[in-house]
């Protein structure tokens, strides 16, 4: 995994030393700007990708940029890392200000989402030594890729956010106030519990770096490798990935073209969409929007087939400019979870990270939630996770809600889970103590007979509702039915007479001892 390479662990910390010495000490501000310069080159090398496999699909840096003419217009050719990188380091510093970035900003037209969502950026890198040292560390970063692709070790995926995470991380340790996103082992195992399918419309309310639709995409691009005869990969967490996603052509660009997303900053939406276009889908529909206020626009809901969020839940929301709700309440956890209901289609299906807390609570308005999910839609699932999860940037007990909208509800499936495949600590790092295959296997075959046990069960709605809608763990493992055999009376009895011969022996020798 690169998430456990030393080499990139240290050009990373290289990387986060000389931005924060260079004075870009905001952590949020550092990973913007390490996100542009790595869109920057992934841009560069998807180009060559396609220069190689379909030349006549490869047009970005064709043409003039400004395309409109002027007095400075230069080939888009120049504004590609491969050559804008030879240049001598002011030339290239005020190339990438006056043109690679504004090139950038203009990506897939100025309606597109993209270019709607760059109008305000700033490129902030304060002088070009500074950029010199960053581009170089890039570059180490991608020399490393590369090395572990010719390994066979890995095929290249998610560069982006392995990249992020690793910064996050380091930034977290660091006591930078880092910001942290949902571990990728976690996001692949909600995949697998919903299973998404080419053609579904794919949603999260806030998508943050769009990693659980990039998750969605990538079990979905997948599935159809793997219908195609295409190989496929599997890591160390067991989840199987493809190894090589262009045998699906301009269905590519389909699957991608029904992710959507919505996040609160523009940065993180900025972030998002570079993350998404890093790996190939070319239009991705990340937008700026608080799923949560009046802004949100109502004709998103039903329209969803599957939605997989861990929303923020640190918070209250101010009430003036709260959205349309059912649930009188200002707990943004629970008004996720509302929002998510009313975004899906009848049929469609969430998996949710929530905070255990929701499970339990006897506040009025956690009842009602509870309430919702177990009568409007079949509560199919939960699944509590151990603390240690989202360390070392939190370390909050959460669970998995996963749920059919419209469905109903007749036993809800519970699933305790105590590993994750990394220690619980700080540092996470692997083991090979996990449930997270167990999970899978155990949630396909849920309603087989004798398959409860201690760490995972059935529990019939009517309890939960006799329990007023309490969805905590630890109220219902008395459901676990185990079954105890007993030996024939003959053998018990045989088993007694050996053990009073036994003892009959010892208490022999012992006499003899004591009288010697």
């Amino acid at each position: 995994m690169l998430t456990d390479n030393q080499e990139l662990k240290q050009l990373i910390r290289k990387l986060w030393d000389r931005l924060w010495a260079g004075g870009i000490a905001n952590p949020l501000t550092a990973i913007e700007q390490i996100s542009y310069l790595l869109f920057m080159k992934r841009l560069d090398d998807l180009e060559t990708e396609r220069e190689k496999n379909n030349p006549k699909s490869a047009t970005r840096f064709k043409g003039n940029f400004p395309e409109d003419g002027g007095n400075d217009v230069v080939p888009k050719s120049s504004l590609r890392w491969s050559n804008f990188g030879l240049l001598p380091e002011g030339e290239r510093f005020v190339l990438i200000q006056e043109k690679v970035f504004p090139f950038l900003r203009s990506l897939n037209g100025e309606t597109g989402k993209f270019a709607q969502s760059m109008k305000n950026a700033q490129f902030d890198m304060r002088n070009p030594s500074l950029l010199k040292e960053a581009m170089d560390q890039i570059d180490g970063i991608y020399a490393v890729i590369d090395k572990e692709r010719k390994n066979g070790n890995r095929a290249f995926q998610d560069i982006q956010g392995d990249v992020y995470e690793m910064l996050l991380k380091e930034l977290s340790q660091a006591g930078k106030n880092g910001q942290f996103r949902t571990p990728r082992h976690i996001i692949n195992l909600m995949a697998e519990l919903l299973r998404p399918k080419a053609g579904n419309k794919i949603g999260d309310p806030a998508c943050g770096s769009s990693g659980f639709l990039l998750g969605a995409f990538q079990h979905i691009v997948s599935q159809e490798v793997a219908k195609k005869g295409g190989q496929l990969d599997e890591d160390p967490d067991g989840f199987k990935r493809a190894l090589d996603s262009s045998l699906l052509g301009a269905d590519l660009q389909i699957i991608g073209h029904n992710l959507r997303g919505f996040d609160i900053d523009p940065t993180m939406v900025r972030i998002g969409l570079m993350n998404l276009m890093m790996h190939g889908i070319d239009d991705p529909q990340v937008e700026y929007m608080d799923t949560l206020s009046k802004s949100y626009d109502e004709q998103e809901d039903g329209t969803y087939d599957v939605i997989m969020a861990n929303p923020p839940f640190a918070g209250n929301i101010d009430k003036t400019n709260q959205g349309k709700f059912e649930i009188q309440t200002s707990k943004s956890e629970l008004l996720f979870l509302e929002r998510i209901f009313r975004m899906l289609k009848k049929g469609g299906k969430a998996a949710v990270i929530v905070p255990q807390g929701v499970l339990s609570s006897s506040s009025k308005a956690f009842v009602e939630t509870r309430k919702m999910l177990l009568e409007q839609s079949e509560l199919m699932a939960v699944i509590t996770m151990p603390s240690g999860v989202f360390k070392p940037y939190a370390g909050v007990s959460t669970a998995i809600l996963v749920f059919t909208k419209g469905e109903k509800t007749e036993r809800v499936w519970y699933f305790d889970m105590k590993a994750d495949g990394r220690t619980l600590d700080d540092k996470r790092k692997e083991t090979k103590e996990s449930d997270l295959m167990d999970i899978v296997e155990q949630f396909k075959n849920r309603f087989e007979p004798d398959r409860s046990t201690a760490k995972h069960f059935l529990v019939n709605k009517e309890k939960i509702v006799e329990q007023e809608y309490d969805l905590g763990i630890n109220g219902y493992n008395i459901e676990i039915k185990e079954e105890i055999t007993f030996d024939a009376p003959a053998v018990t009895l045989q088993k007694l007479k050996d053990l009073e011969d036994e003892i009959n022996h010892e208490l022999t020798e012992l006499t003899k001892l004591l009288v010697l």
